[in-house]
């Protein structure tokens, strides 16, 4: 499955509902509170470095502050640097070793790197201390994907749509376990799930296409092809683009 990681990696869930926790920096001093605060609302306006910059000041302030190495880590991640992200999800787990959201964002940082062992180590631990999480379910479902373990993919699929029901990303991806186990038709219906419950998941086309191809049903593989080729973003989607076009040249005879 490492050729499709893009595709299986759709959504790539950081945990963020631990972030602005006023609980969770309550010990911490008013001015290492205060550039906590800061990081966290430029995370959430989407500016990593400046997020980075802000923790970093509040840790100088307060090195004992695990919010804020968890943060900081996931800031790290947005910017696609894993080795830092780790190194500061391990220093929240020396000052918080049972912390669910520095497992499961070791986990994806993990994951990241190919070390898909460690990921599922860490997703499964989080999961001892958030067994009700469906991110985590999720999230360590992608990496059995990305292994090649389908059903086991499948199972954690499962349960995140016990927790998370008619979630387009996780049906999206169970779509993707039940085309690796053979079973096209299930992974028919859950990319027309998907569309019905957000028309512009643009994947969810390429995905139906692959099951319309499975089984046998040519002419509507092509539309759906075809679809996927009108509404992926070219960015993010190219690789999945470039094998609709060399698809379309098979089913078409071109």
């Amino acid at each position: 499955m490492k050729k499709g990681l893009s595709f299986i990696l759709l959504t790539l869930l950081v945990w963020l509902g631990f972030l602005g926790g006023a609980a969770a920096v309550a010990s911490a001093t008013g001015e290492a509170q205060g550039l906590f605060q800061q990081g966290v609302e430029a995370l959430q306006k989407g500016n990593p470095q400046a997020a980075v910059d802000k923790f970093t000041e509040a840790l100088k302030l307060d090195p004992d502050l695990a919010e804020a190495y968890i943060n900081r880590g996931i800031a790290y991640l947005r910017l696609d640097q894993s080795v830092e992200a780790v190194t500061d999800f391990d220093k929240a787990l020396e000052l918080a070793p049972r912390s669910p959201e520095a497992l499961y964002n070791r986990g994806l940082a993990y994951n990241r790197g190919g070390l898909f062992d460690k990921a599922l180590e860490d997703y499964s631990e989080a999961l001892i201390y958030a067994p009700r999480d469906w991110q985590i379910y999720y999230n360590r479902g992608n990496t059995y994907l990305d292994m090649g373990k389908a059903k086991e993919a499948l199972a954690d699929y499962q349960e995140a749509l016990k927790l998370h029901p008619q979630a387009p990303e996780i049906l999206h991806n169970r779509g993707l376990a039940y085309l690796a186990l053979g079973r096209p038709q299930e992974a028919l219906e859950d990319a027309d799930a998907v569309l019905a419950l957000d028309p512009n998941f643009a994947r969810a086309y390429f995905g139906k296409g692959q099951a319309l191809e499975k089984l046998g049903m040519k002419a509507a593989a092509v539309a759906a092809y075809r679809r996927f080729l009108e509404t992926g973003n070219p960015e993010t989607d190219a690789a999945l683009l470039q094998q609709s076009l060399e698809r379309l040249k098979v089913l078409e005879g071109k």
